[in-house]
């Protein structure tokens, strides 16, 4: 009989997997306009580009529990890494709840896979013309690249969701809140900037629903 072992579950892979479950348990009740997922998105929203510990009213909603508790094949987080997960939850979760504002026919939240990147990068390769970079949603990416710190990362981040939200393009929410732990980590911004350029060269263009030859 053949015993299988399972990796452990990194911090990461635990602060990807709670932010997936959390806009999932919101997205749905807001695409059906349900009245408690509808005022979470909008207090969410109000977050977004803010410090953590400036939203006291978001704890509810922006709940990181999950990582105080020992997890089957996962060790329990330190105090540093219980405050990088918290700082990468509150900002992915307020992102995606200003993307998903008075968007009601579609998840702003959506996995991605091999053959549909939705990374920041391969969404801001989205917004350009086939076979054409634009300069100026180039040079918002190298700024979120570059930002100096979390504070203005998120910021820069929020500028580029604005984008997505009014050309109705969906990112991976899951994914980001892993690469903004990440980025709080020594070498972190250098390791979350190749994924992002990764993502980037990996959009080789998708034909968007409600296009002409659909």
């Amino acid at each position: 009989m053949t015993t299988t072992t399972t990796s452990p579950l990194t911090p990461r892979d635990r602060v990807a997997e709670l932010a997936g479950a959390r806009i999932k348990g919101y997205q749905p009740g807001y695409l059906a306009d349900r009245p408690h997922a509808v005022a979470a998105v909008a207090r969410l929203r109000l977050g977004a580009g803010q410090r953590p510990e400036s939203c006291l009213d978001l704890w509810d909603l922006v709940d990181t529990s999950p990582l105080h508790i020992p997890a089957e094949n996962a060790r329990v987080l330190s105090e540093p890494e219980l405050e990088r997960a918290e700082n990468a939850l509150h900002i992915a979760l307020t992102l995606w709840a200003l993307h998903q504002q008075s968007r009601r026919d579609a998840g702003m939240h959506e996995q991605g896979s091999r053959g549909k990147p939705r990374g920041v990068g391969a969404a801001v390769r989205r917004m350009m013309k086939p076979d054409e970079i634009d300069d100026s949603l180039r040079k918002r990416l190298v700024r979120a690249g570059t930002a100096p710190d979390l504070t203005t990362l998120a910021q820069r981040l929020r500028d580029i969701v604005s984008l997505l939200r009014r050309e109705r393009y969906p990112l991976d929410y899951a994914l980001l809140a892993g690469q903004l732990y990440t980025w709080q980590w020594p070498d972190g911004p250098d390791r979350v900037r190749r994924e992002w350029a990764r993502s980037f060269h990996a959009w080789q263009g998708e034909k968007d629903s409600g296009s002409a030859d659909d």
